[in-house]
């Protein structure tokens, strides 16, 4: 089971940090990927950390940071510079896809109940 949390709103230009907790066992060995959610629109990749290599969006690419905590058996995903598009519920999911997925949704079969996060202008 995983837990998201660290959401809010904040300007922009302010920074976040979210935070993807497992429960009931480890997911070291998964891949743990951040997808997000606008209102009205279909959940889209955010980033993922796959075997030790981090793989972002574009759009997210040099602002945002994904990394994973062993000891604290959680993903996080620090967030600057965010922008008034960025507004989304975030999720994040676990699973095992092969790299060419790595941005689908549908190969992550573990989720955590979305985050919700604002950046007002």
């Amino acid at each position: 089971q995983l837990q998201a949390s660290g959401g809010g709103l904040v300007q922009a230009g302010g920074s976040l940090r979210l935070s993807c907790a497992a429960s009931g066992g480890t997911f070291s060995s998964y891949t743990v990927a951040w997808f997000r959610q606008a209102a009205g629109k279909e959940r889209e990749f955010v980033a993922t950390i796959r075997m030790g290599r981090t793989y972002y969006d574009d759009s997210v690419k040099g602002r945002f940071t994904i990394s994973r905590d062993g000891a604290k058996n959680t993903v996080s995903l620090q967030m600057n510079s965010l922008k008034p598009e960025d507004t989304a519920v975030y999720y994040c999911g676990a699973g095992r896809p092969i790299l060419s997925t790595i941005s689908s949704a549908l190969a992550y079969g573990y989720w955590g109940q979305g985050t919700q996060v604002t950046v007002s202008s």
